[in-house]
């Protein structure tokens, strides 16, 4: 991996956790809550805002657009 792409412990994690509420809640009917909570992320309020901030929407909303998508 070049220099420039390393990325910082911390911001490995928050990816990590990310991905992995993405992936549950394309796969899941979960509550946002308890895909917070599973991931590591802490609460709703917090993944929304980690959403909002790398994807630009809700965990809500990209539920809806994925189910959308798979139907």
């Amino acid at each position: 991996m070049a220099p420039g792409n390393r990325r910082q412990p911390h911001q490995w994690l928050l990816t990590a956790r990310s991905n992995r509420a993405r992936e549950l809640l394309e796969t899941t009917d979960l509550q946002v809550e308890q895909i917070a909570i599973r991931c590591g992320l802490g609460s709703s309020t917090n993944m929304r805002a980690r959403f909002r901030d790398t994807l630009g929407i809700t965990p809500t909303a990209y539920r809806r657009t994925f189910q959308h998508r798979a139907a």
